[in-house]
């Protein structure tokens, strides 16, 4: 089983990534405001299903790689790291401008199914979603230990995030839905988001 002092690095390192803005807490925050937060949770399990079949394949696949080949799973880390330290540098160059849903798509039209199953692509969909499962897992993986308890634990820390950070997004809707249609706070919160992205994509790569 993975140590107390293992968790407590993993825990809060996870949560900034999960409650950066992205394709599924803006898709959090829009539903909130539409719909409501009850139809959204079921955008949320979802979305959760997803994170966790993406979570299970990446460290699976990742797992595999690092035992048989440590020299790929190296230039991987490289990889991954210089993915999120881009995304960084391009929300901080973003002129403040959030991609929303699409309006001609009605979510009050939707029935549950559709809107857990639009959570559910989003999350498997989204690149972000894998190169951040591939970068971060692995290492808190002991390769020495059974795999099992230790991924359980782990894809239960990142839904109790995500859901937590989702929460966040949808019940704030109409607040944060107002300031981010200004440009000018926009702008200033990406550079924040872009800054945090980009020294998580330096500690992965030569941490």
């Amino acid at each position: 089983m993975i140590d107390l002092a293992t968790i407590a690095v993993f825990a809060p390192t996870f949560f900034l990534v999960a409650i950066s803005p992205g394709m599924c807490m803006t898709l959090a925050m829009t539903l909130g405001m539409t719909i409501g937060i009850r139809r959204t949770l079921w955008m949320m399990l979802g979305e959760l299903i997803g994170v966790a079949l993406v979570a299970i394949f990446a460290v699976v696949g990742v797992a595999t790689m690092m035992l048989s080949y440590p020299t790929v799973f190296a230039v991987f880390k490289y990889i991954g790291g210089a993915y999120l330290m881009y995304i960084g540098i391009q929300m901080w160059r973003s002129k403040g401008e959030v991609a929303l849903n699409d309006p001609e798509q009605s979510p009050q039209k939707k029935d549950n199914l559709s809107i857990a199953t639009q959570g559910f692509v989003t999350a498997i969909a989204n690149p972000k979603g894998w190169a951040f499962m591939i970068s971060l897992l692995p290492p808190f993986i002991n390769a020495s230990l059974p795999m099992a308890p230790q991924l359980t634990l782990l894809i239960a820390i990142v839904l109790m995030c995500e859901f937590t950070s989702m929460m966040l997004y949808a019940t704030g809707g109409k607040q944060l839905g107002r300031l981010l249609q200004r440009n000018d706070n926009v702008a200033n919160l990406n550079k924040v988001t872009g800054i945090l992205m980009i020294a998580v994509g330096l500690w992965l790569a030569f941490g």
